[in-house]
């Protein structure tokens, strides 16, 4: 699983920073083959050249030169390149700098009430909004000692387009959302998330939660830890694969989101008795 924004390198992207946190990445190479992307923070893709699959539990998103996608932090996407022409710049939300867009300008968040939204907002780019991508492309080769306090400015331009562009309100809600502090429920965050390679603190932070409050909260509602609890549902998806699916070992193992495939050996055999081979 492909983590992203800190699995960026500069062998691979050219990125810009704002302080410490990501805030801009470009690349023009592509992926040759499809990948599993955890966004580790909100995220807009825009698409520069080319095309583009985006794939999530109930999204299918097929892109081209000239959308935007607005993805929530989460791990659920899937994306392979079409053609070697593609580019993109990719966005990067810190919570942090998000609410304090919100808190600045809440005058455009009276009525950011919408309850349901997708998990991949797709937008049309503008005449406006393609200047402001140009005149942010001159920034990744800027000597200036105030690149700093450009991003910042450049940062909330770029948001004050997108809730120009979202017609819809989608995103308005999203961030109100946000700045609110809104948790996630766990039920629907495990039931989407169990088979992925996430740690504990990866699940907390995507709850909204910190990690000692999303251990607590879970343990109140599910009686046992969360790695206990993912371990057994795991196990019990792998059984599952073994009887109605024609897969190996390996093959199991990295669909039920272990790394290792020997320490899910050293599970199953501890949950079942016998190893995946020596099953019935």
């Amino acid at each position: 699983m492909l983590r992203v924004p800190s699995s960026i390198s500069v062998q691979q992207f050219q990125s810009l920073k704002i302080q410490d946190m990501t805030f801009v990445a470009y690349r023009s190479d592509v992926y040759p083959e499809r990948n599993e992307i955890f966004f580790e923070e909100h995220a807009v893709v825009v698409v520069l050249e080319g095309e583009k699959k985006f794939i999530s539990p109930n999204q299918d998103l097929h892109v081209h030169k000239g959308q935007i996608l607005f993805f929530q932090r989460g791990g659920y996407s899937m994306n392979e390149s079409i053609g070697s022409d593609y580019r993109s710049l990719v966005f990067f939300f810190h919570e942090k700098l998000l609410k304090e867009f919100v808190n600045q300008n809440q005058t455009l968040f009276v009525q950011a009430d919408l309850e349901h939204t997708q998990p991949i907002l797709v937008l049309q780019s503008s005449p406006t909004f393609e200047k402001f991508i140009d005149s942010l492309l001159p920034y990744f080769h800027s000597q200036t000692l105030y690149l700093n306090q450009f991003l910042r400015l450049k940062f909330q331009e770029l948001l004050l387009h997108l809730i120009e562009i979202d017609t819809s309100g989608q995103l308005k809600s999203i961030l109100f959302n946000i700045y609110k502090g809104q948790k996630t429920e766990l039920e629907y965050l495990l039931n989407n998330y169990y088979l992925k390679p996430l740690t504990i603190s990866e699940l907390a932070h995507l709850s909204g939660r910190s990690l000692s409050a999303f251990k607590r909260d879970f343990e109140e509602q599910f009686h046992t830890s969360p790695a206990n609890w993912i371990k057994h549902k795991r196990l019990e998806q792998a059984a599952f694969l073994f009887k109605n699916a024609n897969k190996n070992v390996s093959e199991v193992s990295m669909e039920i989101g272990y790394e290792s495939v020997s320490h899910f050996i050293k599970a199953y055999k501890n949950k079942y008795g016998v190893t995946p081979k020596g099953r019935k």
